[in-house]
């Protein structure tokens, strides 16, 4: 039988890992190291921060093409999706570096399969995925997994109204915080085994 002291001290060991381990499982999630590439792709999802940080990167000369994942099926009122990014793009000054990659996937995993097809063409040796900060290790792990052969590298977008690394300080980081770290244990443990 432990006695009542070594008891209390290996709780409080336990107890202080926990608390360094959710101290730090928000900045686990963010990945920000993106590479030079043939290519940039941003992840359908949000639609202001993560194109904004993609054109950043294709000014900054880390590729010279960016496609955008777009649901294919989606409407917005009496426009597609695909319609609207249409119109998004006709009015870049870099419009012509820019495409639309259509995707029907409905999860990370999905839409790797759709991106797949859409760089088919080109046939890239190198791809620079573009997400929200939050998304970045699982989509990365995502996409190395589903299309071999290319070298990923990911950036960050940065949005905080959605999610920051201290996710204990607002409720709307907290959600995004278990909402993303449900996904990365399924992924790790379950979907990439399938």
């Amino acid at each position: 039988m432990l006695h009542s002291r070594t008891r209390t001290c290996l709780t409080l060991a336990m107890l202080a890992a926990c608390l360094w381990a959710a101290w730090h499982a928000g900045a686990f999630l963010v990945v920000n190291d993106p590479h030079p590439s043939d290519v940039i792709v941003v992840l359908a999802g949000e639609t202001s921060v993560r194109p904004a940080r993609a054109l950043e990167l294709l000014d900054q000369g880390y590729a010279r093409k960016v496609f955008i994942d777009v649901p294919a099926q989606a409407k917005i009122y009496d426009l597609t999706q695909v319609q609207l990014a249409e119109n998004y793009i006709r009015e870049l000054p870099q419009g012509a570096s820019v495409g639309i990659c259509p995707i029907v996937g409905l999860s990370t995993k999905g839409e790797a399969n759709d991106v797949a097809v859409c760089l088919a063409k080109d046939q890239p040796k190198s791809v620079l995925i573009v997400t929200s900060d939050h998304h970045t290790r699982r989509a990365l792990s995502v996409f190395r997994h589903k299309i071999p052969g290319v070298r990923f590298s990911v950036a960050a977008a940065y949005d905080p109204s959605q999610f920051g690394p201290r996710w204990w300080t607002h409720r709307q980081w907290a959600k995004t915080f278990f909402e993303e770290w449900v996904r990365v244990l399924w992924w790790e443990l379950i979907d990439q085994w399938k």
